[in-house]
């Protein structure tokens, strides 16, 4: 029996590793579902199973990979999503609320369960040693998430003088590495993620402009 087992999830990462090889340059928007099957051997799809629980991972952030299908010009926005949780923390930490809305949509597309291959999690993607040092009780809570995530942003924005395209560079690539090339550092991820950002928050900032007129 557990020979079987083990032949059948080896077989199922066979099956998880051929889906990543052959499926198409859209890394940032891929998802994978795994879940536990009847007889306890783990499995992977890219379609919801249809009966019981399973975990939805998530592999590269929304907005991160280089070659990226997405149009963020008109790509829906999530203009009304975990309202009360962004302007708490915007009002909290004296950062747009634009902003915050812009970076959940860039790294987690609003998805509260998110995880990435990295094993950043949540809302904002937070990644496990970032959470401990905020204190993050529950990093799916998206109450806990948007405000450890918002502290974190907060913090690189001071850190790096209030420039917010170096503090978003932290953000997706470390401080370490902002630092270390004394600038952006020079990734095509991390340029497209800057570039991505800044669309999606200058249409949530219009838009919350226009409901205020």
């Amino acid at each position: 029996m557990a020979d079987r087992q083990a032949r059948l999830y080896a077989s199922t990462w066979c099956v998880l590793l051929a889906f990543f090889t052959c499926a198409p340059l859209k890394a940032a928007q891929l998802k994978v579902y795994q879940y536990t099957q009847p007889d306890g051997v783990v499995a992977f799809t890219d379609r919801p199973p249809a009966q019981g629980r399973y975990k939805v991972l998530r592999y590269d952030c929304f907005a991160c990979g280089v070659k990226n299908s997405v149009d963020f010009s008109t790509t829906p926005l999530f203009v009304d999503s975990f309202h009360s949780e962004i302007m708490q923390a915007a009002s909290q930490h004296q950062l747009d609320s634009s902003l915050i809305r812009a970076v959940i949509h860039a790294e987690s597309a609003f998805n509260p369960r998110a995880t990435s291959k990295a094993g950043a999690s949540g809302l904002m993607q937070l990644m496990p040693d970032t959470a401990r040092q905020l204190g993050v009780a529950d990093v799916w809570s998206a109450s806990h998430n948007i405000a450890a995530g918002s502290a974190y942003l907060a913090s690189l924005l001071q850190q790096f003088g209030g420039d917010q395209q170096l503090a978003l560079a932290a953000y997706n690539a470390g401080p370490g590495a902002v630092s270390r090339f004394g600038g952006v550092p020079p990734f095509a991820e991390t340029k497209a993620y800057l570039q991505r950002v800044q669309i999606l928050q200058q249409r949530y900032k219009r838009h919350q402009d226009a409901r205020h007129q």
